[in-house]
C-alpha cells in the first residue's frame, strides 16, 4: 500500500495517458474518410462522344504522296515484260528448229473401275482407296476373302495405317457389300 500512496501522481498520469491514447486510437477508427466523387466519362454527357464521333469522321492529318517518277523510270517493267516475252519465243523456235521435245512427264491414265467402291467401308479413306489397288485389291470379294495371315502381311504394307483394317473391322464390312446385303451392313455398321 505504501507503494501506491507514494506513487498516486505517477499512476495517475500513466492512467490519463493511456485513456488519451485509447480515445485518438478509437476516435480515428469510427470515423470513416470522406469519399470525394470524381468525374467519369458519363458525366460528361454526349459531348464527347460527338467529339470522338467527329475525329472518326475527319479526314487523315496526313497523307502519304507517292514519290514522282522519275523519267528514266517510267515504262521499265514494259520493258522488262517485252524482254522476257521475246526471250521465250526465241527460245521455242529454237526449241521447234532441233524438235526437241520438252522433259514433261505424262500424267498416269486413270485406270479403269474394275473394281467396287472402296470408300464405302468405313475407315477406308481417300489415301488408302489409292494404296489398295496397288496392292492388288480392288473388290469387296478379296477383302472379304482376307484370313488373319493375309490380313497380318496387308496390315505390314500400310505403314503409317497399319492396324485400321481390324480396328475398322474391313474383313467383316466386306463380306456384308460383297454379297450385296445392304440391310445387314447398316444395322451393324450405319448407314452408307
Amino acid at each position: 500500500m505504501q507503494a501506491v500512496e507514494a506513487n498516486w501522481m505517477v499512476f495517475a498520469a500513466a492512467l490519463a495517458l493511456a485513456l488519451l491514447v485509447a480515445w485518438w486510437l478509437f476516435g480515428r477508427a469510427s470515423t470513416t474518410p470522406r469519399r470525394e466523387r470524381r468525374p467519369d466519362v458519363l458525366d460528361e454527357g454526349q459531348a464527347p462522344a460527338a467529339r470522338n464521333q467527329a475525329l472518326i469522321d475527319a479526314a487523315p492529318a496526313a497523307t502519304i504522296v507517292p514519290p514522282p517518277m522519275s523519267a528514266g523510270m517510267a515504262g521499265l517493267g514494259e520493258i522488262v515484260a517485252v524482254t522476257a516475252q521475246d526471250e521465250v519465243e526465241e527460245l521455242e523456235a529454237r526449241a521447234a528448229e532441233m524438235e526437241v521435245v520438252p522433259d514433261v512427264p505424262a500424267a498416269p491414265e486413270p485406270a479403269p473401275a474394275a473394281g467396287d467402291d472402296l470408300s464405302r467401308i468405313k475407315g477406308l479413306g481417300p489415301k488408302l482407296q489409292a494404296l489398295l489397288p496397288t496392292l492388288g485389291i480392288t473388290t469387296f470379294a478379296q477383302i472379304a476373302a482376307l484370313d488373319d495371315a493375309a490380313l497380318d502381311a496387308l496390315d505390314a504394307q500400310l505403314g503409317a495405317f497399319a492396324g485400321r483394317p481390324r480396328r475398322d473391322s474391313w474383313v467383316e464390312q466386306a463380306r456384308f457389300l460383297a454379297a450385296g446385303d445392304t440391310a445387314g451392313f447398316e444395322g451393324k455398321f450405319g448407314k452408307l
